[in-house]
């Protein structure tokens, strides 16, 4: 059986054998899960100013700036009394052109005097200055958030403020700012970022706006490389808050419930307290909410982004069924209901073309609910999933190999779930991966016919009359010395004897 964390397989091979396969199986996943790590999601993001989001549109000119101009708008906010406010909008319109950061935080006092209007009683200037600061946040120079670090008191101070429209700005630039470097990372801890957003998310839980927000800049913290040490334990207690969000909200859409599903994802990849979050119920809402998703997405839903929640809820759910928890406990905590296996596979065949890597993450959850559970191997029979499984081996970019390693999965639990698999189809199938020329989809091959053949003479006699000889006596000139020695073995062990067998009948 194949899984993300703990690996194993038995086959018919000696113990030498099987302690190497299971060896190089988990150097590989170990460094499959490290290339997800090294893939982070670290991003920025933009919040339109609704209520001018067209004339923002409209007004901006396909010219930036020059550095005058920008020197003048800051003087008329300086000293523009009653137009002050008006005098802020233009400034971020202008700022709105990433051209004109570098020239804006050059001139002399610009960022105190933003600083100093964010923290006036003023509330529109207040509102004009944090959106100011915003559009700096979102910069693509270097060196340009780390000049924001003087309003970063200010804006965690007013993660308590009244005004929503405020809070979801200061989280936006705070999530912002996150990712600028060392330098700006370790004065927003020191500022005490991590309570400041604990606070914000347990007080505005029935605010989906601000939810979203909050969970956007938690996302930007826990992919950071100290997250386990600095930043999980203090979050902790924010995990069935995350959980509750989990549920998309019919009026307010999908945002707020994605960004709380990948901070889920992100804790759970970090944590070694998984026991914890399978108290919390994690496992059993991550299940139940993709078997609802599977099931829109099977009746033909066209909601936009829908995949986007499918995405972190497979990966909370893949890393934890890979935890040895689940199985101290007795059982697939939470997981017990098989429509599971129907949402997987729609997804893995929905999103094959548009989205594949998503298609490929559900192939990878469904190998991890099939290792080392018989029931779900046993579910996967009955239902009939086996010949759409099948029809996704012809595809590569990893997805033929981890239909090939579910496969493997259902034939480890013994003989009568082989032939069930050879009655499904799957030797016919086996002859072409066997051809291919991707080196791991051989190898893979290999390991699920030595399953086969060891099982029953039945299944050796079906290998034999589609050819199978031929076609492992050529892997015997393989350049693959492990390709040919398991050739040779199957060949050895099970065909030739069998044809010697019966030719003496």
């Amino acid at each position: 059986m194949w899984r993300l964390k703990a690996v194993g397989h038995k086959a018919s091979q000696s113990v030498k054998d099987l302690e190497e396969f299971k060896h190089k199986r988990r150097e590989h996943e170990k460094a499959l899960r490290q290339a997800r790590r090294d893939r982070q999601l670290i991003s920025k993001r933009l919040l339109l100013n609704d209520d001018d989001q067209e004339k923002d549109l409209m007004e901006t000119d396909p010219d930036p700036l020059s550095p005058d101009q920008i020197c003048e708008v800051l003087r008329n906010v300086q000293s523009g009394g009653e137009e002050k406010s008006a005098h802020l909008g233009t400034l971020r319109r202008a700022l709105r052109d990433p051209r004109t950061h570098l020239i804006f935080t050059k001139l002399e006092n610009s960022m105190y005097v933003l600083v100093g209007l964010l923290s006036g009683n003023n509330a529109q200037c207040q509102l004009e200055a944090a959106r100011c600061l915003h559009e700096l946040s979102h910069s693509p120079h270097p060196g340009v958030g780390q000049s924001c670090l003087p309003a970063t008191p200010y804006l965690l101070t007013y993660l308590s403020s009244p005004s929503a429209k405020l809070m979801e700005l200061c989280l936006y630039t705070l999530g912002n700012l996150w990712p600028e470097g060392a330098v700006v990372r370790e004065k927003l801890l020191a500022q005490g970022i991590v309570p400041a957003l604990v606070n914000c998310i347990q007080n505005q839980r029935c605010n989906l706006a601000v939810v979203e927000a909050a969970g956007f800049t938690l996302s930007q913290l826990l992919q950071d490389k100290d997250a386990a040490e600095r930043i999980i334990p203090l979050i902790m207690s924010l995990v069935p808050h995350l959980i509750s969000v989990l549920t998309p909200d019919l009026e307010f859409g999908l945002g707020a419930a994605v960004e709380c599903a990948w901070c889920l994802h992100y804790i759970v990849s970090c944590t070694a307290d998984t026991a914890s979050l399978l108290n919390e119920g994690l496992l059993t809402h991550c299940s139940n909410i993709l078997i609802t998703l599977g099931e829109a997405v099977a009746k033909g839903s066209t909601e936009d982004g829908l995949e986007l929640l499918i995405w972190p809820l497979l990966r909370c759910l893949g890393n934890l069924l890979a935890c040895g928890v689940c199985e101290a406990a007795g059982c697939l905590v939470g997981v017990e209901d098989v429509r599971l296996l129907a949402a997987l596979c729609v997804f893995s065949q929905t999103y094959l073309t548009s989205h594949c890597a998503l298609s490929r993450e559900s192939l990878w959850v469904l190998n991890n609910l099939t290792a080392g559970s018989p029931a779900f191997c046993s579910a996967l029979l009955f239902f009939k999933v086996v010949p759409a499984l099948l029809q996704l081996l012809p595809f590569s970019k990893g997805i033929n190999t981890l239909v090939l390693r579910i496969l493997g999965n259902v034939a480890h639990n013994g003989s009568g779930y082989c032939i069930k698999l050879t009655q499904a189809g799957l030797l016919p199938a086996l002859c072409a991966t066997l051809k291919m020329a991707k080196s791991d989809v051989v190898s893979l091959s290999l390991e699920v016919l030595n399953l086969l053949t060891a099982s029953s003479p039945q299944v050796v006699d079906e290998f034999i009359s589609l050819n199978g000889v031929p076609l492992l006596e050529s892997i015997q000139y393989n350049d693959e010395e492990e390709q040919r020695m398991r050739a040779s073995y199957i060949l050895d062990h099970y065909l030739h004897t069998h044809l010697m067998i019966t030719h003496c009948d």
